[in-house]
């Protein structure tokens, strides 16, 4: 019985840990058949990533204290807190398009870049009017201290001040110099000659007539521009643009008549300051339109002031050479250190408002660089009349102000509509 008993608990405890191995090992396939499935649905679901997740080894698990064993921390896990802040990021990520993104991007930077142009260019117009403003009184008071006006001389040190900060410019590489060919350089010649001539007439008005009254005149170039255009290019002004001249010329005649400074020596070297300089425009048009070997307007102007230094060179030397010596100023009793700082601080006023008025035209457009000449010409002669206090009457001001007034009117026509060949 007893050996009975024990060969059939024998059996049924072989039977039973038989069958306990069976489930087991049917447990363990059933749990390598999810891990598998899992995999595979990870590496198809996320890519990469799954696959690292699936490929990685197993690592045995660490036992502490107690018998139990740690829970493995998956770096690579889809779940949990990771899981959680990856998936939606990696959703917001893929929602947004490359373009739409960088499109952002480059509206944040060109926002930024807008305020700081902005305010560039708005320091820029500021400079533009002081150097200009200081450029008059300075010239005035050169031009007043000297027995003679030598409007001559006066040219001649400013165009050679621009020169040598045009040459500085080019070896420090601030701007690159140009390549100027022999037709080219034919080609400028003439432009150097008008602006030349242009300044020396406008030093020979300054030292005649009132700063205010020089600059009155000097708004009627408008006038020289469409009577030049007309007769070099063919260009026929429209109606509108004949009538915005009435003003003009009107202004200007009604402020010649009733100002106290006038003089004819002034008044004609002021009007053909504006035939000179308006011819040189006109010149420049029609002699460097489409050449493919032009530069651009700052080597341009750069050419044309050394170009117009060296055309002043012999004509100062013959009119004015011997009356500008030092022994001869100091025979006049002038105190020489302090007329040539402020000659020299002219000529620095000088070239550097005409280079910003380049510099500025080259960021805005045509109408708002004659807007703000405009305006400049309106602060310069409010300034001069103030500094110098300079007589001017009721009207006077009211044909000075038609003058302006004509001049924006004219600078809006012939910018919204070209004009007609002939």
């Amino acid at each position: 019985m007893q050996g009975a008993a024990a060969a059939a608990t024998s059996v049924s405890g072989a039977s039973w840990s038989g069958a306990t191995r069976g489930r087991a090992s049917a447990l363990a396939s059933r749990h390598v058949g999810l891990a598998a499935a899992a995999a595979a649905s990870t590496s198809s679901s996320f890519g990469p990533r799954g696959a690292l997740a699936a490929a990685a080894p197993t690592l045995p698990l660490p036992r502490v204290r107690g018998g139990c064993r740690l829970r493995p921390l998956s770096l690579l896990s889809d779940s949990g807190w990771n899981g959680e802040v990856a998936r939606p990021a990696a959703a917001a990520a893929a929602s947004v398009p490359a373009d739409d993104a960088s499109a952002v991007a480059k509206g944040e930077g060109a926002g930024a870049g807008g305020i700081a142009a902005t305010v560039q260019l708005g320091a820029m117009i500021v400079a533009w009017y002081l150097l200009n403003i200081y450029f008059n009184i300075y010239n005035k008071q050169v031009l007043g201290a000297l027995p003679l006006p030598l409007p001559y001389t006066i040219t001649a040190f400013q165009l050679a001040f621009g020169s040598l900060l045009i040459f500085l410019m080019w070896a420090t590489r601030l701007h690159p110099a140009p390549r100027i060919s022999a037709a080219l350089l034919g080609k400028i010649a003439p432009l150097a000659l008008g602006h030349m001539l242009g300044t020396v007439f406008t030093n020979m008005s300054l030292g005649k007539v009132a700063v205010s009254f020089t600059h009155t005149i000097k708004a009627s170039e408008p006038f020289f521009t469409v009577l030049l255009s007309a007769l070099f290019l063919g260009e026929v002004p429209s109606l509108p643009v004949l009538g915005s001249l009435v003003p003009i010329v009107g202004g200007v005649a009604l402020a010649s008549f009733t100002e106290v400074s006038f003089n004819w020596t002034g008044f004609w070297s002021a009007m053909a300051s504006n035939l000179t300089n308006q011819s040189r425009n006109v010149l420049s048009k029609k002699l460097l339109a489409g050449d493919k070997d032009a530069m651009d307007d700052i080597n341009l102007f750069s050419v044309i002031t050394v170009l117009s230094f060296l055309l002043s060179c012999p004509l100062m030397l013959f009119a004015e050479g011997i009356k500008f010596t030092p022994g001869y100023l100091q025979s006049t009793g002038l105190n020489l250190q302090e007329l040539c700082v402020r000659a020299a601080l002219a000529g620095f006023c000088f070239h550097g408002y005409q280079k910003l008025s380049y510099l500025i035209l080259s960021r805005v457009s045509p109408v708002t660089h004659s807007v703000a000449n405009c305006v400049k010409r309106v602060v310069v002669i409010v300034s001069s009349v103030i500094f110098f206090s300079t007589p001017i009457s009721p009207v006077n001001a009211l044909g000075t102000g038609a003058a302006l007034g004509g001049v924006f009117l004219y600078s809006r026509l012939t910018r919204t509509k070209k004009p007609k060949k002939a």
